[in-house]
């Protein structure tokens, strides 16, 4: 499997869909005990039996597949239960205690299949990087698409960025944009942030119109953007989905970035100094024309006050109240 191919599970199963040679999405919708994945987790199945993804980790694949390509060919979704007391499952070798549930749906139109064009709109708001949400009701196979603000109960799970069964019988499965991570300023603590974001799941960008400090050796395998932070911040369009850091020390290179941040949606701002640094920088903002909730957004000194010294311990403190803003809001 190629880089983020296992993030591509939609995308993969309507492209093989489109080529003729037949899909299905297996879904995990219900976990208990030590289930090797969590819900949301899905499985491509071409007709011919290649597939992409995981529902077990390898457990279940088999039978999951074996019921996929019949699925397939009558159309009808199988919803599938596997546990320690199932024989199946004894024989794959699931995880002791954990039992799943997989939702199978064959794609297509007609009957009670997925249809392509619910599938082709769920892969079109993630090439948008818009949330969406897929409703179904395995029992029932009623289904219908969800964005942020529709329903009360799906916008807890966007925040959450977590799938799952509702006590009215739905499986809401949860499509949120990838998280993204700016960082301003090429500067020692970048390097392990950026290797601590990206094990967090984050796409991370850096910004630093020094070519001196922002280069390829310093940062190998890094998206590095050499343009000045408030055009190149403007390019990058940071969204709900965006946390951002300025760490320059420069006020020349970090104001700019701020003042762009502040206008946008992203869900976390925090910027190195100290706590005379950010006086001086909330004077210029409220200077410049900043409203007192606004400044208030930015998380300065930067990180949770863990005691950091070191690059990399203050770039775990970093991440860990990025962290914290995302999933406790």
């Amino acid at each position: 499997m190629h880089a983020g191919e296992h993030d591509q599970i939609p995308e993969i199963a309507l492209a093989w869909h489109q080529e003729g040679r037949g899909a299905a999405l297996a879904t995990v919708v219900e976990t208990w005990g030590s289930a090797p994945r969590q819900a949301g987790s899905q499985l491509a199945i071409s007709r011919d039996g290649q597939i992409m993804g995981s529902v077990s980790g390898g457990c279940v694949e088999g039978a999951v597949v074996t019921e996929a390509i019949d699925a397939m060919e009558d159309g009808t979704p199988r919803l599938l239960s596997f546990g320690v007391s199932d024989e199946t499952a004894f024989a794959v070798g699931l995880a002791c205690g954990g039992t799943i549930r997989i939702l199978v749906e064959p794609i297509g139109e007609g009957g009670q299949r997925l249809p392509d064009a619910t599938l082709s709109r769920i892969v079109e708001a993630r090439a948008k990087r818009r949330a969406i949400a897929y409703a179904v009701n395995p029992e029932l196979c009623s289904r219908n698409l969800l964005e942020p603000s529709d329903d009360p109960v799906v916008d807890a799970r966007f925040r959450s960025d977590k799938s799952g069964m509702e006590e009215d019988g739905r499986f809401i499965s949860i499509h949120n944009p990838p998280l993204r991570l700016i960082v301003v300023g090429a500067v020692h603590i970048a390097q392990p942030l950026l290797t601590i974001a990206r094990a967090c799941g984050y796409d991370p960008a850096l910004i630093d119109p020094r070519a001196a400090f922002g280069s390829a050796e310093r940062f190998p395998g890094e998206t590095i953007v050499e343009d000045w932070p408030d055009e190149a911040l403007s390019a990058l369009r940071p969204d709900a989905r965006t946390a951002i850091v300025t760490l320059t020390h420069d006020s020349k290179l970090d104001d700019p970035a701020i003042r762009i941040a502040l206008t946008s949606p992203c869900f976390y701002l925090g910027c190195l100094g100290s706590t005379r640094t950010h006086a001086k920088r909330v004077a210029r903002l409220t200077e410049a024309g900043f409203a007192e909730e606004q400044i208030a957004r930015i998380h300065a000194p930067v990180g949770l006050d863990i005691g950091a010294k070191t690059p990399a311990e203050i770039a775990v403190s970093i991440m860990a109240q990025i962290t914290e803003r995302l999933r406790k809001g």
